[in-house]
């Protein structure tokens, strides 16, 4: 990598990503090559900042579909299993529930008893008087005592592609309840198109901090959000710890649902 980018004349390197593309621009900073990152993945998990770029839109374009997909459910009285992005973080389907009120959320980081699930929204349905009720489960996700659905062939990383999990969270609703169940994955369609203002505002804004740096000879920085404020952080930052959903303090592992009790002193994204 190092001979490509003199045989390409390339001197700096802004590296945009997530942990895995971040953390090889933290190597290439670590073999002396000056680099400035810019954290951008759909599921939020680049530890260290608040916010990544993608985030906001995959959010956007979930809650519209949740929204859309209640005029089938409500209409055939169903059970609605929708399947959102999310790795190893389960914020993406915490956050998309908690905005368009979705009866139940699935994330990644807790294993999940679908019998349980299955009397949770058996009760959801019948308070509802239209008669249906809506779940959000992170590709991550996974039965207890089971593994996370993976398929095809590893990555540069090590990571397989992931999903199912919802198409079988279904199947077995269905077979528990006795109740037609939609599932929707929502895969590409979330992270498709054209970026909602504030990924529009973060990006541009990030891109002119990393110039910022990079004009200001500094190097082996990750611009980042912190508290609300623009920032940079060391990029070693990224891979000394992992980014997961405060489950203690934002998730019911009782109720599979978002547990948000009070907003006074949290970041704008809960996280």
């Amino acid at each position: 990598m190092l001979k490509n980018l003199e045989f390409l004349g390339i001197d700096r390197l802004i590296p945009i990503g997530g942990d895995d593309t971040l953390s090889f621009g933290e190597r290439l900073h670590s073999e002396g090559f000056p680099v400035i990152a810019i954290p951008k993945t759909m599921d939020n998990d680049v530890y260290g900042t608040d916010y990544c770029i993608g985030f906001g839109t995959a959010v956007t374009r979930s809650v519209q579909f949740i929204h859309q997909l209640r005029t089938s459910a409500g209409s055939h009285e169903r059970i609605a299993v929708i399947e959102l992005f999310g790795r190893n973080s389960g914020e993406t389907s915490l956050i998309s529930s908690y905005l368009a009120s979705v009866d139940r959320a699935i994330i990644s980081e807790v294993p999940f008893d679908v019998e349980k699930l299955a009397e949770l929204v058996m009760r959801d349905k019948r308070a509802n008087p239209s008669n249906y009720a809506m779940v959000t489960i992170s590709e991550g996700a996974h039965f207890i005592g089971g593994q996370v659905i993976e398929y095809g062939e590893a990555d540069a990383y090590g990571h397989r592609k992931l999903g199912g999990i919802g198409m079988l969270t279904g199947e077995a609703l269905k077979k528990l309840t006795g109740e037609d169940i939609i599932y929707q994955q929502l895969s590409y369609l979330m992270r498709s198109g054209a970026p909602d203002a504030l990924d529009l505002m973060v990006a541009v804004n990030y891109a002119n901090l990393a110039v910022s740096l990079i004009t200001s000879g500094v190097s082996g920085r990750m611009v980042a959000l912190r508290d609300g404020t623009y920032t940079h952080i060391p990029m070693s930052t990224v891979t000394s710890g992992v980014k997961r959903v405060d489950v203690g303090e934002l998730y019911d592992v009782n109720e599979y649902r978002p547990k948000v009790r009070h907003v006074l002193g949290k970041p704008m994204f809960l996280y």
